[in-house]
């Protein structure tokens, strides 16, 4: 036992073995070779491994939901964005109990389908070390009340083709001072208070009997039957009485040959052939009253616009019947002044005649019509002024 005292206090003194520490414990003295404590170095490495205590950082980036707020929207579902970071490993990320996939940069997006009311929304995510950060907010869900306005704004275009006639070739025609100028303010009130955009107005201006085919066959190819459709015509006309035939005098009218008029009939054939979900024609030219079979206007005073919307529809106003109307028309002027004033978002044509009509009666000696144009499709709905939002 001595000798093995000597050699212990030899290899101390020459350094070959160096003492770390001593402790008060059942072993008094603890050794290390290579100046390593073996304690120590266990107790470091637990020490690293429990020091990430944090959750990691959960961020909602689209859309912005304040903090306690509820998300409300009228859509059946919602695209979220979200970010995770963390000092370490992301383990994983939930969304109510879903996982998703994390992209390197820590993005993940998922889509919600809602139901009507309001939808809870739980996200987790945890990282390597099961720290874990619990995230969670509302969404509501309104649906929206889809109106007929909706409809009609998403399935159907309005078009119109304007025709205004001031001068004529021939000198046997005389020449008028205002269909040009009811015609821009057609368009005007037609583009500015209702749901007529420009670029589906054709307005025509001292046209040809050419020019006003083309247009009509343009139409036809264009017009769908979701679409709406208004005619609007201002110029001389003429009834053959003998021959029981109506026309429009274009510009280049001759005034003794038929060959460049305009036949009510030829309208008539176009207004089939164009197939539209509503057509509505509206003239303030002499003998006009020919092309359709006028009916009495009777209005409810409650329309039931969605289904009137509904059946397709032909239908004409006219500033008289077989009688000369005169170049200053009373029948334009409140026609115009009744579209101006309108209030409501939905104006039937029959509402916008019987409207007006009277004043017409009582401040000229033209007696206005309003009917149904014979044999081109109409089942009983009718034209609707849609009023812009």
């Amino acid at each position: 036992m001595k000798q093995l005292s000597y050699i212990f206090m030899a290899l101390l003194l020459t350094g070959t073995l160096s003492v770390h520490s001593q402790e008060t414990e059942s072993n008094p003295v603890t050794f290390r070779l290579n100046n390593i404590p073996r304690k120590m170095e266990k107790d470091t490495v637990s020490t690293k491994m429990r020091s990430d205590t944090q959750p990691p950082v959960l961020s909602i980036i689209t859309p912005v939901i304040e903090k306690g707020e509820i998300f409300k929207t009228e859509l059946d579902k919602v695209d979220l964005l979200g970010e995770v970071k963390d000092d370490s490993k992301v383990r994983f990320v939930s969304v109510n109990n879903e996982i998703r996939t994390v992209n390197e940069t820590g993005v993940f997006a998922f889509t919600l389908k809602l139901s009507p009311g309001e939808n809870p929304v739980r996200i987790r995510a945890m990282d390597e070390h099961n720290n874990l950060r619990d995230q969670s907010f509302s969404i509501e869900y309104t649906p929206k009340v889809v109106t007929l306005a909706d409809r009609i704004r998403d399935e159907s275009t309005y078009y119109g083709l304007i025709i205004g006639i001031n001068e004529y070739m021939d000198d046997g025609i005389p020449n008028l001072d205002n269909p040009i100028n009811d015609a821009e303010a057609i368009y005007k009130t037609l583009t500015s208070k209702y749901s007529f955009e420009p670029d589906n107005i054709h307005f025509l201006k001292d046209p040809k009997r050419i020019d006003i085919i083309r247009e009509l066959d343009q139409l036809r190819r264009k017009v769908s039957p979701r679409d709406n459709l208004l005619i609007f015509y201002a110029g001389h006309g003429y009834w053959d009485e003998e021959g029981r035939i109506g026309y429009w005098l274009p510009s280049d009218a001759s005034k003794d040959i038929t060959a460049d008029w305009f036949r009510n009939s030829t309208l008539v054939d176009y207004l089939q052939a164009i197939h539209s979900k509503h057509t509505l024609l509206i003239t303030d030219a002499c003998f006009a009253g020919s092309i359709f079979k006028a009916r009495s206007v009777n209005m409810k005073q409650e329309v039931a616009y969605e289904r009137i919307y509904e059946m397709p529809s032909r239908k004409a106003m006219t500033s008289g019947a077989y009688t000369i109307v005169p170049d200053e028309s009373a029948f334009i002027r409140y026609l115009i002044q009744r579209l101006n004033e309108n209030q409501e978002t939905y104006l039937s044509s029959e509402e916008l005649f019987s409207s007006f009509r009277m004043a017409v009666i009582s401040n000229s000696n033209s007696v206005p019509l309003y009917g149904e144009i014979q044999n081109v499709g109409n089942e009983g709905g009718d034209f609707i002024f849609l009023k812009r939002e």
